[in-house]
């Protein structure tokens, strides 16, 4: 397998954890990128870097950066990936990859024309525990899937200024959070959804704080999810099957799940994977498929989970600042 070079882009919090990871992995990061004077000199110090630029653009045009890790506020995700993409790089853009569909059919499109890979940073898509329930779900032990339930509530401080409530930087629940419970959902649901019913509590910025969305498929599968960022909920998902159910806890980055058997109560515990190397997954994920070695199973439901957020954000007359 090919050993891929990084550029990094969006040096925050989560551009420093999947850094570390790169580095625990073995792979590295190639190069760092910022127009903050200093900031990618000190990355690229801190994490054993090769190259340090003073804006986005100079990396791009990096002939030795292989795939570039978009880890800016995802108000402005689709700006630099489809400069990165238009440069002739792959891309892996944190969630919410974009901001709606539109945004993500762009940047698919310019990728298929420049030969190159899109891929979004959802944990949920390459956290081994998940194939493993995906198997037992296929094997049909459980019986066909019937409801799946997902909650994520997370309390973010109260602070008007803070970009969770911001419009101009895409703020609210669903982009933030929302992701991943979808995200959740749809990889168990057999097909996309094509009735989808939703109530929302905006936040006095304007942006969704808490809200409901029901999902039912042409199977006949349905989903229920519970977003909020003004109270704390548990990170719980659960696939209810015709024989049992599987719950899943902290389920962004889960190691583990528990089947409850319909027939008579009895439990099993399951397990796949380290949470802690969640964000090395992502990269290997993306090395394998670039590689030849696998094809990418994820965009599919990544591409299907933005549909189902612009049609939610659209029946909530939510529209950010720079969309109008």
């Amino acid at each position: 397998m090919k050993q891929l070079n990084w550029g990094i882009i969006g040096l925050g919090w989560i551009g420093g954890d999947f850094s570390q990871a790169l580095v625990d992995a073995g792979i590295g990061v190639y190069a760092f990128a910022s127009d903050k004077p200093g900031k990618a000199e000190e990355w690229k110090d801190r994490f054993g870097a090769k190259v340090a630029y003073r804006s986005y653009e100079e990396l791009f045009a990096d002939p030795n950066v292989d795939v570039v890790y978009v880890a800016t506020p995802h108000s402005n995700h689709y700006e630099w990936a489809m400069k990165a993409i238009g440069a002739g790089k792959h891309v892996l853009v944190e969630k919410a990859i974009t901001v709606c569909s539109e945004q993500l059919d762009d940047m698919l499109a310019l990728a298929e024309e420049k030969g190159v890979k899109v891929f979004e940073a959802q944990t949920i898509y390459h956290m081994p525990i998940y194939d493993k329930i995906r198997d037992i779900i296929d094997s049909g032990k459980l019986g066909p899937v019937k409801m799946i339930q997902v909650n994520f509530g997370s309390c973010k401080e109260y602070d008007v200024k803070n970009r969770f409530f911001n419009q101009d930087l895409a703020g609210g629940a669903l982009l933030d959070i929302g992701v991943y419970a979808l995200s959740f959902a749809r990889q168990f649901l057999t097909s996309q959804p094509d009735e989808v019913l939703t109530t929302v509590k905006r936040f006095e910025t304007g942006v969704d704080e808490s809200s409901g969305i029901i999902l039912k498929n042409p199977d006949d599968e349905m989903a229920v999810i519970a977003l909020t960022m003004r109270a704390k909920q548990p990170k719980r998902g659960i696939v209810a099957c015709e024989h049992g159910f599987i719950a899943v806890e902290n389920y962004p980055r889960a190691d583990k799940a528990t089947i409850t058997w319909t027939s008579d109560g009895h439990t099993e515990t399951i397990s796949a994977g380290e949470t802690d190397k969640a964000l090395q997954y992502e990269a290997e994920y993306v090395a394998k498929v670039l590689s030849g070695e696998i094809e990418d199973k994820t965009m599919i439901y990544t591409k299907d989970v933005m549909d189902i957020m612009t049609n939610v954000r659209r029946q909530w007359g939510i529209t950010f600042p720079f969309e109008r």
